[in-house]
């Protein structure tokens, strides 16, 4: 018998393509009820009250009520960072769907990753911190340099209520349709609110899509700037 972690059964609960379809709607950090999932996986409501059952025995989906619903969101930042991991595996192996949708060139532009900005724009992001010299990689992952909190404070950014936070303050991502790094951890969640808190960019109703306005785009390339 082996030691360790089993892969086969989590792998098992996101291999299904129902269940696969739930979970990527859940990715963008919404919570959704049973209804809403079945719709998006194609599938019956019982059908998706049995697959949700399961994703919430497996840990990667936990229900919250409120009020007469039910309502479901991914278990937690590590499943939302295992997801976009496999959907990059997808997209450089060209296992992708058979319809990309309208929303394709937005959700590769600029989307919600769990709860942090993903796409061209989230990568964007990440490189301008490094250039900064905001953020340093160094063999214990990123870390916030002091250039870093200045530059976080200038922005809006409450870094005493990141650091409260039962996560990473900054955490590298890889992006599905980049294959590089974005920035998540607690840091790349208040950089997000902090972006929508501005107007720049809002989200899209039907996908995890974010839009930037064209003054939002502006000033964002502004702020965070990179030299190619």
């Amino acid at each position: 018998m082996k030691d360790g972690p089993s892969l086969a059964p989590v792998a098992a609960l996101v291999g299904d393509p129902a269940r696969a379809n739930m979970l990527s709607a859940l990715a963008g950090g919404k919570a959704l009820t049973a209804s809403e999932l079945a719709q998006e996986a194609g599938i019956t409501a019982p059908t998706a009250s049995s697959h949700l059952a399961k994703l919430e025995g497996g840990g990667l989906v936990t229900a919250v009520k409120q009020g007469r619903h039910r309502y479901f969101r991914l278990a937690d930042a590590d499943v939302a960072e295992m997801l976009e991991k496999i959907m990059g595996v997808a997209s450089r192996t060209g296992t992708t769907r058979v319809r990309p949708g309208p929303s394709e060139p937005a959700m590769r532009e600029a989307r919600v990753c769990y709860d942090h900005l993903a796409g061209e724009m989230g990568v964007r992001l990440y490189d301008s911190l490094i250039q900064k010299g905001a953020l340093t990689l160094g063999a214990d992952g990123l870390a916030l340099t002091p250039r870093g909190e200045r530059f976080a404070r200038d922005f809006g950014i409450d870094l005493d209520v990141c650091r409260t936070a039962r996560r990473p303050l900054c955490r590298g991502c890889l992006d599905w349709s980049m294959r590089r790094e974005h920035l998540a951890g607690s840091l790349g969640a208040a950089m997000l609110s902090r972006v929508l808190a501005l107007k720049w960019a809002r989200r899209d109703k039907n996908s995890r899509a974010l839009l930037f306005t064209p003054e939002g785009k502006r000033k964002f390339h502004s702020v965070f700037a990179v030299t190619r």
